[in-house]
């Protein structure tokens, strides 16, 4: 029987990202695993990555759909930490060899120009504090079984993080309505599914606000250069071997992924 508290449960995490399996929610265990006492896990992994060399890059926002949060009983997103051992360049495959069951979302992607700290930010301060703004996708892959999780799970496996790609090209914020912004999403040149960015929170920058005002809760701030992914704007699909992806939006431009051979 393991002996679960916040060191525990982070390393059975990075255990299981790790070797590539997947685990039973941590909950079905421990159940006074509770949302505070998750994202001291989330910090923990985050601490024992940076302890192997890994820098953080940003932040990402999960949850971000209103049917999602219905779903888990919440109302706004989480929050979790991105690093540099997750960016994948230009032209590299989703490595399905390092990871357990991946999904790939478009997402919309800022660069910040300054810190943006809470409490209190709006949309508004908060589109005011990004200097460019990006495609992206970004590459899930819950350590929990058939991606099933309580909310204290999916916050102390970092949101399901596991990749990213983030467009070389940057767009200044103004003059572009994101809430507006389309992307039509291809797998193997076949449409699958299309969105725009009012299906996040109403407007990416509504979701910027509420990661700021969440991290200030614990004392955070989102810094100058960070790399904010604001949420995925579709349903998430399996990326599987050899598969060719496509999110082309209408101002943001094409990213390009695949899934790496078998």
């Amino acid at each position: 029987m393991t002996e679960w508290n916040v060191a525990s449960a982070a390393q059975h995490l990075l255990d299981a990202e790790a070797e590539q399996r997947d685990i039973t929610p941590i909950t079905d265990e421990w159940a006074e695993l509770d949302v505070e006492t998750a994202y001291r896990v989330q910090d923990e992994v985050i601490r024992l990555k940076q302890a192997e060399g890994h820098t953080v890059t940003g932040v990402k926002l999960g949850l971000t759909s209103r049917a999602k949060q219905q779903r888990m009983g919440i109302s706004s997103p989480l929050t979790a930490v991105i690093t540099d051992a997750m960016v994948l360049g230009a032209g590299v495959p989703v490595p399905l060899d390092e990871l357990i069951h991946p999904r790939i979302e478009p997402e919309i992607v800022f660069v910040m120009g300054r810190e943006l700290k809470g409490p209190g930010v709006t949309a508004a301060a908060a589109m005011a504090a990004v200097e460019t703004v990006h495609a992206g996708f970004e590459v899930i892959d819950s350590r929990f079984k058939d991606f099933k999780f309580t909310l204290p799970d999916v916050i102390a496996d970092n949101a399901s993080s596991a990749r990213y790609i983030v467009s070389a090209r940057g767009f200044d914020p103004e003059g572009l309505d994101l809430a507006l912004e389309a992307v039509l999403v291809r797998v193997n040149g076949s449409v699958i599914d299309t969105a725009t960015g009012a299906a996040v929170q109403g407007h990416p920058g509504e979701a910027l606000a509420l990661a700021a005002n969440s991290l200030a809760e614990r004392g955070r701030s989102i810094p100058a250069g960070a790399l904010v992914l604001t949420g995925g704007l579709t349903d998430a699909v399996f990326v599987n071997p050899g598969d060719q992806i496509s999110a082309e939006f209408t101002t943001l431009g094409t990213i390009v992924t695949a899934g790496s051979a078998a």
